[in-house]
């Protein structure tokens, strides 16, 4: 089946399972070939959807829809705000017959859940992983996705700026506007010896500036006065080793993820979230599946299938 987003453009919706309904935001078609194996390279699974609805299935509803690739295949740069994913989350949801369900995002589809849950109280769980539900890069990620704007138009000709190339042949999974942490190398690689301003940004001006317009949007949101929108059980997690030092390129940021997470442990358990560390891992290692499904599948079990 397929869904109505706030743009006009459908997102494919791929259901399997009985259960309580869970909707994630990833690709259930694994990546091929030359771009497999470089998300390899990175430390990525090609199958990663796919191995974590297959992982949820057994005893859940999964709802999945790739909402990175179809943002990347169709982008929104004027569009791309935090009260439009919500509606077009909301949307999935009515298209996929759910009323109530939980929801799963990793990096900036966790702050999107975030921002889903205070638009609504049809969640009946929501996981965050790879964003703090308090303390978030917001200002970070707004200079990150700024300087990779630029990378992408100073890459370009101003015809190819014009044509804004809308549907590129092989969007990028994991883009590194939605950010470059998404794109980072995998745990075993030294990040102090790793290049950044090396790396190359394979993404047009529309697909950069629709996250440079998100983090816009989020630059006044308040996360901590947010806790108390948030009514369904919760939880936090991310690698303790989540915490990158970009270049000259992106202006010496520092993208902090696990950092807020152990700053603000005690007042985010407080607020009713589990919040998870897992030793050692990185952002690309602490999303793969065989590190997500052990710490969200038995919370999801506790939460959703109890009597």
């Amino acid at each position: 089946m397929d869904a109505a987003l706030h743009d006009g453009s459908r997102i494919p919706v791929e259901i399997r399972g009985d259960g309580p309904t869970v909707l994630l935001p990833v690709n259930p078609v694994p990546v091929e070939g030359a771009q497999a194996e470089e998300m390899r390279r990175w430390g990525a699974d090609p199958a990663l959807g796919r191995t974590l609805i297959e992982g949820l299935s057994d005893r859940f509803r999964v709802v999945a829809f790739g909402y990175e690739d179809h943002v990347q295949r169709h982008p929104k740069p004027l569009t791309l705000t935090p009260a439009h994913i919500a509606a077009d989350f909301l949307a999935i949801a009515d298209a996929a017959g759910a009323e109530r369900f939980a929801y799963y995002g990793y990096s900036w589809l966790a702050l999107s859940g975030l921002q889903l849950a205070i638009r609504t109280d049809r969640l009946s769980a929501l996981v965050m992983g790879g964003f703090p539900p308090i303390g978030g890069p917001y200002r970070e990620m707004l200079a990150v996705t700024r300087a990779t704007r630029k990378m992408a138009n100073d890459g370009l000709s101003e015809g190819e700026k014009r044509a804004n190339d809308p549907e590129p042949e092989h969007p990028v999974p994991n883009a590194a506007a939605a950010a470059p942490m998404d794109s980072a190398p995998a745990a075993s690689s030294n990040w102090e010896d790793y290049d950044w301003s090396n790396v190359d940004i394979p993404m047009n001006a529309a697909q950069t500036e629709q996250f440079v317009t998100l983090y816009e949007h989020l630059q006044h949101f308040d996360d901590r006065a947010a806790q108390s929108r948030i009514r369904c059980p919760r939880l936090a997690f991310a690698g303790s080793a989540d915490r990158i030092d970009y270049g000259a390129r992106w202006g010496d940021v520092q993208v902090d993820i696990a950092g807020p997470l152990l700053r603000h442990r005690e007042e985010l358990e407080a607020l009713g979230w589990k919040v998870r560390l897992s030793d050692g891992l990185d952002h690309t290692s602490a999303m793969q599946a065989k590190n997500v499904l052990p710490l969200i599948g038995p919370w999801l079990d506790r939460h959703l299938l109890r009597e």
